[in-house]
């Protein structure tokens, strides 16, 4: 602040806030500011204009999407998270969510709340619209001009894009495309695309046209004219069904794909729409380009003889070449996604490629008995890997005979033409370029990962990182130096590319694991069902499966990196010599028995080793002598109680209103203030349970904010391109 200015403005408010606090130091503006900061003190609300659309499948994995219309940003949600949403209305603390959420659920799901408010905080959902100071910090630092972003994208991705289609794409709608949603209009260009197919087969039986020979330069042209166009058209059809029931278009561009420039339109706001609309969508493009395809054969059937016969027979087996291979369903293109719709399994592909990279071996190596589900699945990822490979060959084989005389003319064009040639063949085969160079950089991952690995066992300052992480853990907090050292020294250093799966639900504890880098998440599976349901999410820091070592049990969830992760492995011997070590400590096999024992109780079932360690210094067990009172009536409450064994009577004002028994829970409303309690509750038989006070909660919920285990987006957000 300039000297002998006085100050405005924020400076002005709280120099006067600073003036009139309170000489004791209790409320005022410091406590005003903490309220404000507090995270579980922030009140959440749903902008007016989010909308929430749930899908139930025939196959289970039940899911909703919510779509910011502003932004046009669309998150994946399971519909456990949707629940949550009904709650964010900006009347309720996330805090006060927590608990209204585990009242319904009997889950005390701290950092899953947590992480759904920050995700939609980010993804401007709710109302307090979120700034992005560190992305606007990094632009003002290295400011880069619109044309040259542009260009980096292309680089990176081999595609560029462009928010404005929206508005052109309405402009077609209105001026003419509207018409194609007619019901006679559609059957009438419907049949006019049949036969022309049957004209293209009648031309192609004839024997007077072929795909080889040498074609002029000008002619490859033209097709390569005429392509674009019809690309260019088969875009245009997805985003006008888009805009047609109701939608918007987030943007469109150009792109390399398989060998061929191709437009793309981005459909995510379809994500929005009814199963029928969206298959509609899928097939308006194909539905386009028969019809020109079949427009083009037709002129061929009738003129034969004409000057641009050849050329348009070439183009319509071209194009119902690229037909086929949008509807056959083992490639990402539009006969994908109605199938998809179709079936129902909105992630076909992915689960299927993953199910062969990660589970066919091993089912196969230890002779477990598939699941008709694992038996489409692995016939559909093996289907579609052997379709992949046709499907570039025959691509370059297209290339080759329709467009050889362009390559040749060129060639011998002098300087430019061969440099226009080489410019043509970059262009073209830019995929297979950048496939190649995916390729070395796994390979390369894979060699980095062999050598940190040695690497890992040969320098000291690993060692010390992997002790110190370990160090932190709350539920190894009290190792001695020694034993530390010893078990740094006996750790592994893992590396789990994005989709494989660490542990697996149902498997013998073999180790337990510390995240050194990237996020997973925790999954329990139905093996009645196949449905999977997202428990928590780990980053950095965080540790797992050290409950199942302690307990001796079968894996309760599924672990998966959801992207490239780095973990430290501390396995079954190192941890029972730990425990070996550790007799001389008292506290430290009863910590570990007693968080165990607090994961059994429901009410924590969903929490982390972490938060189950600061449960136990915040919280105590009980005893309690049948017929003692553990609460009553008209008391302020102070604490909440989960029942390990024994019975409990609920009455209010003298009258039994229901008993409870192991796992059940009371008391939670005084996690959120002291209010008076609205019932007694006596012991019936011998009780155990575990007592948590408010103070224990509040550090919970401060805990689960200060992980900051955001989901990635690519695991809540599809972007759905056509």
């Amino acid at each position: 602040m300039t000297a002998g200015r006085s100050p405005s403005g924020l400076w002005r408010t709280l120099a006067d806030r600073v003036a009139a606090q309170p000489s004791d130091g209790e409320g005022g503006l410091w406590d005003d500011l903490a309220e404000k900061v507090d995270p579980a003190e922030f009140r959440p609300k749903l902008a007016p204009d989010v909308e929430v659309k749930q899908f139930s499948l025939r196959w289970g994995n039940d899911y909703a999407v919510v779509a910011n219309p502003r932004d046009l940003v669309h998150y994946r949600l399971e519909p456990g998270e949707v629940e949550l949403l009904s709650l964010m209305d900006g009347s309720r603390t996330v805090r006060e969510i927590v608990v209204e959420r585990f009242r319904d659920s009997g889950d005390l799901e701290l950092s899953g709340v947590a992480d759904l408010v920050r995700q939609l905080r980010v993804g401007n959902f709710l109302e307090t619209r979120f700034v992005d100071s560190e992305s606007a910090v990094r632009r003002a630092l290295n400011p880069m001009s619109a044309a040259r972003q542009k260009g980096s994208q292309f680089v990176r991705t081999l595609s560029v894009d462009w928010s404005g289609a929206q508005d052109m794409v309405a402009w077609f709608y209105r001026n003419g495309l509207r018409w194609f949603f007619k019901r006679w209009v559609a059957w009438s260009v419907g049949l006019i695309a049949i036969a022309g197919f049957l004209a293209f087969i009648a031309v192609y039986h004839s024997g007077r046209f072929g795909i080889g020979g040498e074609s002029a330069a000008a002619a490859s042209l033209v097709i390569l004219v005429l392509n674009y166009f019809l690309t260019f058209t088969h875009e245009l059809a997805h985003a006008t069904v888009l805009v047609h029931y109701g939608r918007r278009v987030r943007s469109a561009g150009f792109m390399i794909y398989f060998g061929a420039p191709a437009f793309f339109v981005d459909s995510s706001d379809g994500l929005m729409m009814e199963r029928r609309q969206r298959i509609v969508q899928s097939f308006a493009g194909p539905y386009a380009e028969l019809i020109i395809a079949g427009a083009a054969a037709t002129v061929v059937w009738a003129f034969p003889g004409s000057f641009v016969a050849p050329v348009l027979y070439k183009f319509a087996l071209l194009n119902y070449f690229v037909i086929f291979l949008n509807l056959v369903p083992l490639l990402e293109l539009d006969g994908y996604w109605i199938l998809s719709d179709v079936i129902q399994v909105p992630d076909l592909r992915p689960m299927s490629l993953q199910f062969i990279r990660y589970d066919l071996w091993r089912k196969l190596r230890a002779r477990d008995r598939f699941s008709k589900q694992e038996v489409g699945l692995g016939l559909y990822g093996t289907l579609g890997v052997v379709f992949s490979i046709f499907a570039f060959a025959t691509s370059f084989y297209f290339w080759r005979e329709i467009f050889g005389g362009l390559v040749s003319k060129l060639w011998n064009g002098g300087v430019l033409g061969r440099v226009l040639l080489l410019a043509l063949a970059a262009f073209v085969t830019g995929p297979l370029l950048r496939g190649l160079i995916e390729l070395v950089r796994a390979l390369l991952r894979k060699l980095r990962a062999l050598w940190e690995q040695v690497r890992f066992r040969l320098e000291t300052s690993w060692r010390v990182e992997a002790a110190g992480l370990i160090d932190r853990l709350p539920i190894l907090e009290d190792l001695p130096d020694d034993v530390l050292s010893d078990l740094a020294g006996r750790v592994r250093l893992r590396t789990f590319p994005a989709g494989k799966p660490v542990i697996r639900q149902g498997d013998r504890a073999q180790a337990f694991y510390v995240v050194r880098r990237g996020t997973l998440h925790v999954v329990e599976e139905d093996p009645g069902t196949g449905d999977r349901r997202v428990l928590r999410v780990l980053g950095p820091g965080e540790s797992f499966g050290e409950l199942g070592l302690t307990e001796a049990a079968p894996r309760t969830a599924t672990v998966e990196a959801i992207e490239d992760a780095q973990l430290f492995e501390i396995d079954k011997g190192t941890f029972e010599r730990l425990l070996a070590d550790m007799v001389h400590v008292p506290e430290f096999a009863p910590t570990l028995e007693a968080v165990a024992e607090l994961r059994a109780l429901p009410a924590f079932a969903a929490l982390e080793p972490d938060e189950l360690s600061e449960i136990l210094e915040h919280g105590r067990r009980v005893n309690v002598a049948p017929g003692e009172t553990i609460l009553e009536q008209g008391e302020a409450g102070d604490a909440f109680y989960a029942i390990g064994s024994g019975q409990v009577e609920v009455v209010e004002d003298g009258t039994l209103v229901r008993t409870l028994g192991p796992g059940a829970h009371f008391g939670e409303i005084a996690l959120l203030q002291k209010v008076p309690r609205t019932a007694s509750v006596v012991a019936r038989t011998p009780v155990r349970a575990f007592r948590l006070d408010r103070d224990g909660f509040d550090g919970l919920m401060a805990g689960a904010f200060r992980k900051g285990t955001l989901k990635p987006s690519s695991n809540v957000e599809r972007t759905w391109q056509h």
